[in-house]
């Protein structure tokens, strides 16, 4: 799935939360120091690692992938 960001780099740890594959700021400390989580298929243990657009991000089976919020089509008419 894709999830924009407004800026053009988010921190690992924010992105994890915004992109719904965490619920805290807490547990994305613990996914991310245990090497649970995979930035571009490579584990990842900063959380404070700066994602770019393109980068994805999984955990476990799920996945998300930094997008342009700019061209982020949500499919709402306005």
């Amino acid at each position: 799935m894709d999830v924009p960001i407004r800026d053009a780099s988010i921190r690992l740890g924010q992105f994890l939360k915004l992109a719904n594959l965490i619920e805290s700021g807490s547990q994305a400390k613990e996914v991310v120091a245990s090497g649970e989580v995979h930035v571009n298929d490579e584990v990842e243990t900063r959380r404070g690692r700066q994602l770019v657009l393109g980068d994805v991000v999984r955990l476990g089976p799920l996945a998300a992938r930094v997008a342009d919020e700019a061209t982020h089509d949500d499919g709402l008419p306005w």
